[in-house]
């Protein structure tokens, strides 16, 4: 039960991007354990220090794992490992997002809309009022809503998700042994009824501080758009919205007054161009594609008898299957790049096939 999976991802100095290397040269996880060093420093960008790590930690890594493995089946969580068909999707596209992930709840990760609400831990009236609001207004999609579980506009944002029934998940940075705040644990246990907690960290893991931009990234990642409630100059919130950025991610930003110290992050994203600014769920749904009666924007002219390569006729395939679908989801479900995906979809608007939504959506034209 995804023991040596777990293994490798405890082994310290080899990260997730060249833990997968290792993975899809050796065949498994397994293989990597059971591989020589002379076949180990031979895969690309592994080296001597790379397989010497592996080998160095091997047994210690191993019966650690033994341990998370007991731990797991003792508390009724779920391991999802990266290749699993459980594994969020979005989150498998960033090139950094853990082979291991651990959860605890019911919840599918993979749904069409699924959206991330963080902010400060001093959240005002103003930022929980919108929260409530915005929350409301988005019940009527069914739509997975992410955050931190961390004090203010995390908590405001699961609580209203709560009352709503919408799903919610709460990302940890720390294991699935205990919960912080503790005093978030009564929410905590009604999210796993209907969404969950999720970490990538092992039990008896500790909320340090250099655990939460980890956690911060999968928050991003996990997600069609991230929307900043409010912040400060500095924090987790922006961190998220950065990273968000690197993933390709919409970002929104909720305005605030100029001289308001928890807008300030707020504001300058929409200053800098990073987040577009948001002050209902109406901006949301048209940015995004998810209007029911959005007006459609003047379509290309389609040539007469297009001829189109193979390629091609699998996105457009894909496309007549769901009217309207992510760059993402049509690279997972093509199992294409995103980059060659991107160029297909351009050549395909240039001949009048597909047209590009609001919220980096396509549709047949």
């Amino acid at each position: 039960m995804y023991k040596y999976e777990i293994a490798l991802s405890l082994i310290k100095g080899i990260g997730h991007i060249r833990a997968k290397n290792l993975i899809a040269y050796c065949g498994s996880a397994e293989a990597i354990f059971k591989e020589t060093k002379q076949n180990l420093i031979k895969i690309p960008e592994i080296g001597v220090n790379c397989a010497k790590l592996v080998q160095s930690q091997e047994q210690e890594v191993l019966d650690r794992a033994e341990e998370e493995i007991a731990f797991i089946l003792k508390n009724n969580i779920t391991p999802i490992y990266y290749l699993d068909e459980a594994y969020p999707k979005r989150l498998k596209h960033c090139d950094d997002s853990p082979i291991m992930l651990y959860f605890k709840g019911k919840c599918d990760f993979n749904i069409p809309k699924v959206i991330s609400i963080v902010g400060t831990r001093n959240a005002t009236d103003y930022g929980k009022e919108f929260c409530k609001k915005f929350i409301e207004d988005l019940s009527v999609h069914q739509l997975l809503i992410i955050s931190g579980l961390a004090y203010g506009i995390d908590i405001a944002a699961h609580k209203e998700s709560i009352n709503k029934n919408i799903p919610t998940v709460g990302v940890l940075g720390h294991g699935l042994d205990k919960v912080y705040p503790g005093v978030h644990a009564s929410y905590a246990l009604k999210m796993t009824e209907n969404g969950g907690l999720l970490s990538e960290f092992i039990s008896n893991t500790k909320p340090d501080r250099e655990n939460f931009p980890m956690r911060n990234r999968i928050i991003a990642g996990m997600s069609d758009a991230v929307i900043v409630v409010e912040a400060g100059e500095t924090g987790g919130a922006l961190i998220t919205a950065e990273l968000a950025n690197s993933y390709n991610r919409d970002v929104f930003a909720l305005p605030g007054r100029i001289y308001d110290e928890f807008s300030f992050g707020c504001n300058k994203l929409i200053k800098t161009n990073k987040a577009a600014l948001i002050q209902s769920a109406k901006d949301l749904e048209y940015i995004m594609g998810w209007e029911s009666n959005s007006n459609k924007s003047a379509s290309i002219q389609k040539q007469l008898f297009v001829e189109l390569t193979s390629e091609e006729e699998k996105i457009v395939s894909i496309l007549k299957e769901n009217t309207e679908t992510s760059i993402d989801m049509l690279a997972i479900k093509s199992e294409m790049s995103m980059s060659k995906v991107s160029v297909i979809l351009l050549n395909l608007e240039f001949k009048g096939v597909v047209r590009c939504l609001p919220g980096k959506l396509y549709k047949l034209a």
